[in-house]
């Protein structure tokens, strides 16, 4: 009961922080591997338990997503599942020694991401490429993204930056439906071979489910810098903690 209780407070301030900023992997993930579940396990339980969120906020932003045509939603929609799918489908490859192996670096990717994502951001406004009809770069992404879900968010506004992009509710839009059809194809794969710990995500995903209700108020009134500073702190803890345990 224990091992659920911290799981279930994980995931509801996991739940939280996504609706404020981001982040919410940095807690999940570890705390399932701290309760004895498997890396890859605890990967993929972890991507199913948070997937619900991507629906609001794919649903919220239906009209900034609708402003995009028909063939550019199919390019985008196909290159993504591609992406995802075979990020997930590497994963499923992944000995949790390999696994093991490659978690701090991407922890490490997305909290730097994630610490650094308006220089990175303005960077890439200065130097868009020229990629708006070319989807090599969103499925390299959606690799990612199947692989590991942790700062997926923030390397997605970085790519669309790049692009060109420049409305943030646009931005934001076509982010959320993304990370929807991204994590929506890794949970089909994760359930379909068993990499689900369905007990801990059902706990979980209710906790996160009740987390980012409550953390929409809180959006309003903690402050931005402050957020953002908190979930630097965890995903540094968290990339130093596993990079302990590499060594070890």
């Amino acid at each position: 009961m224990s091992d659920y209780g911290l799981l279930a407070c994980a995931a509801f301030f996991a739940g939280v922080l996504n609706t404020i900023a981001g982040g919410g992997t940095f807690l999940t993930l570890p705390a399932l591997v701290l309760t004895g579940v498997p890396l890859v396990t605890a990967n993929a339980t972890s991507a199913v338990a948070l997937s619900p969120g991507y629906l609001g906020g794919a649903a919220g932003f239906r009209r900034e997503i609708s402003a995009y045509s028909r063939r550019q939603l199919l390019k985008i929609v196909g290159a993504t599942l591609f992406g995802g799918l075979v990020g997930s489908l590497l994963l499923l490859v992944s000995s949790n020694e390999a696994f093991s192996f490659a978690v701090p670096f991407l922890l490490l990717i997305a909290t730097t991401a994630f610490a650094f994502a308006e220089p990175v951001q303005k960077w890439a406004k200065r130097h868009r490429f020229a990629m708006a009809d070319n989807m090599a770069s969103l499925i390299v992404v959606a690799i990612y993204g199947g692989y590991f879900n942790g700062g997926l968010g923030i390397v997605l506004l970085a790519l669309f930056a790049c692009w060109g992009m420049r409305d943030l509710d646009q931005m934001n839009g076509l982010k959320s439906a993304i990370s929807l059809l991204i994590s929506g194809t890794s949970v089909a794969t994760f359930a379909l071979v068993g990499l689900v710990a369905w007990p801990q995500e059902l706990v979980m995903k209710a906790a996160a489910t009740i987390g980012g209700y409550a953390g929409a108020p809180l959006a309003r009134r903690l402050p931005t810098a402050l957020v953002r500073a908190v979930i630097i702190i965890v995903g540094t803890a968290m990339s130093l903690i596993f990079f302990a345990r590499l060594l070890n």
